[in-house]
């Protein structure tokens, strides 16, 4: 990552069943929202929470195949954020990091509930190299 504003956020909705209506998920970086073309939220969407938090990443790499390196990684963050979020809603998972994911908000409308967590970059985060100084592999 050419910068250090590294902030994800995830908006996620699920009916009064708690299964998966959407979600959307947003890396920042350098001011520009990055969002991933996988597929993981077709892949999801009228899933329960048990069965989502049920899914293994091999397993989903196996499945959607994405294109790329890049998309593999954006695959990994979106699966990871959606994880956090649905793991923190039912009060699961006593060793997730809690600073950097944080929920920010839960609200409850008469057909849905969403969540929104915002995802914190890692404290140490390694050597900022600017793109124009990267070298090429």
């Amino acid at each position: 990552m050419p910068c250090n504003d590294t902030t994800s956020r995830i908006v996620v909705h699920l009916d009064l069943q708690d299964r998966l209506i959407d979600f959307e998920y947003t890396k920042i970086t350098c001011d520009k929202a990055i969002v991933s073309n996988a597929g993981y939220q077709d892949y999801c969407v009228g899933k329960s929470i048990e069965e989502i938090l049920a899914i293994d990443f091999s397993q989903l790499l196996g499945e959607l195949k994405p294109a790329s390196k890049d998309e593999e990684f954006l695959l990994f963050l979106e699966w990871d954020a959606l994880r956090a979020a649905l793991l923190q809603y039912i009060g699961g998972d006593e060793h997730l990091d809690r600073e950097k994911y944080q929920i920010a908000a839960i609200s409850y409308d008469a057909d849905r509930i969403e969540i929104r967590q915002v995802i914190l970059p890692p404290k140490d985060m390694p050597e900022i190299i600017p793109c124009h100084l990267a070298k090429k592999p």
